[in-house]
């Protein structure tokens, strides 16, 4: 699918008149869901037991209900002014190829900018050159009959918790909270990116098992001046007694870097780097169509946590990027992609892989990988986590019953009922060959 997979979808789902919610995972608004936490095989042949629901990122982790940048919407529009209605106006089924939409970054709105812009190519014609306001008004009205109250609740508390830290907290490296690429990446991996080839991906990339693949990517001086900068907001946060929220239930130490301001940074690295590469890597799980993000960090060591327990990810893609710094131990252990549905399996021998984090050293995922990370037995770790998800896909695994494309599983079971079918089939052939003969 383009990029513009979300918008197509809202906007086939709107220009059918579908009523309900069943658009909102289109919107860009990700529904509150749980990561799942699972016991770690001890052997190829061992089941893994014991599934329980762990919240792996909290209920407000959408990042889709502002910039981080503390700004806000432009005024109501004069009386005189009038805009369209939802009844008389509907998107366009097929978008405007031609049409270069505004940028809606600047804003404090209510779904995620880049949704907006994505849906403006399919305004009517008549509304393509209106003023960026009135095509603001118009989309917001037609996303917000697909978007439950409670949801936009939710939507508004973390807008205000994410204002409160944004108008107290002084960053204290400025330069981080804009997208910088050639003062934070390393050269290779910006050409690589620059090309967009699946060749020019795989000469900086080592793929130690099928579907991880391991490359270069942060210069030093990003890696430290992040790491000072989430100190910096750990001591604000100590001084001034606020409580914040971490980034999931399996982790009670690190900070939601889309939080305190990151948010806007983070999601050009999702859209213009993670997924030019997830597009050749992941189509299968909607690596083309990835809107939404949650950008954290997490802290290991003697006095923070030691270990991650084996789970997978909400997210259709990760990325998994040590920033440092000394330590030993810490080692991310990799089991298999599985679905819902054979989330317990076994794993089988060539699933099994131990990665050592490297500063600076990117790994690159699907979310339903099964992983965990064994103990940092000395130091102090400290990785950077962007979970990159896609509405589009969300929305057709609700009717999807054959996940073959990606789950390891399903690949297996698939293969086996194919050898039984060949195998009836050379059976029943035998038998009538027989009875002809006699």
């Amino acid at each position: 699918m383009s990029q513009d997979g979300a918008a197509a979808m809202v906007s086939a789902t709107l220009t059918a008149t579908v009523t309900g919610t069943a658009a909102a995972a289109g919107t860009g608004i990700v529904p509150a869901t749980v990561d799942r936490r699972i016991s770690e095989p001890q052997s190829p042949a061992t089941e893994i037991r014991n599934v329980n629901n762990n919240n792996g990122s909290r209920n407000d982790k959408s990042i889709t209900s502002k910039n981080g940048n503390g700004t806000l919407m432009p005024p109501p529009p004069p009386p005189s002014q009038v805009f369209p209605t939802y009844s008389s106006h509907r998107l366009r089924l097929n978008p405007s190829a031609d049409h270069k939409p505004d940028s809606y970054e600047d804003l404090q709105l209510d779904f995620s900018p880049l949704l907006f812009s994505s849906l403006e190519r399919y305004l009517p014609p008549t509304l393509l050159n209106s003023s960026r306001e009135t095509k603001v008004h118009y989309m917001r009205e037609i996303l917000l009959r697909y978007s439950t109250e409670s949801e936009r609740n939710r939507v508004q508390k973390h807008r205000e918790y994410r204002q409160k830290i944004i108008s107290n907290y002084q960053p204290l490296h400025r330069e981080l909270y804009i997208m910088q690429a050639s003062n934070f990446f390393v050269p290779s991996f910006l050409k690589a990116v620059s090309e967009n080839t699946e060749e020019s991906f795989r000469s900086i990339m080592s793929e130690p098992s099928p579907g991880v693949f391991a490359f270069e990517m942060l210069q030093p001086r990003f890696c430290e001046m992040l790491l000072a900068e989430v100190e910096n907001f750990e001591k604000w946060v100590h001084e001034t007694k606020f409580r914040i929220m971490r980034p999931n239930t399996m982790n009670k130490y690190g900070a939601v870097l889309d939080d305190f301001g990151l948010e806007t940074m983070l999601n050009k690295l999702m859209e213009e780097f993670i997924r030019p590469m997830s597009r050749v890597f992941f189509p299968e799980v909607g690596g083309a169509t990835l809107d939404t993000h949650h950008g954290f960090v997490v802290e290991y060591g003697m006095d923070r946590d030691v270990d991650l327990g084996f789970h997978v990810d909400d997210s259709e893609v990760t990325l998994n990027v040590c920033l440092g710094k000394q330590f030993s131990g810490g080692e991310l252990f990799f089991r298999g992609v599985r679905c819902e549905k054979h989330v317990n399996s076994e794993t089988q021998p060539e699933e099994i892989l131990d990665y050592s984090h490297v500063p600076g050293r990117a790994v690159l995922h699907r979310g339903r990988h099964r992983h965990g990370a064994r103990a940092t037995t000395s130091g102090h770790r400290i990785n950077l986590l962007l979970w990159c998800r896609s509405s589009v896909f969300r929305e057709l695994r609700k009717y999807q019953k054959d996940c073959s494309g990606w789950c390891a599983e399903c690949q297996r079971e698939k293969k086996e009922r194919q050898r039984q079918s060949v195998a009836a089939t050379k059976l029943e052939l035998l038998r009538r060959e027989g009875e002809a003969a006699s």
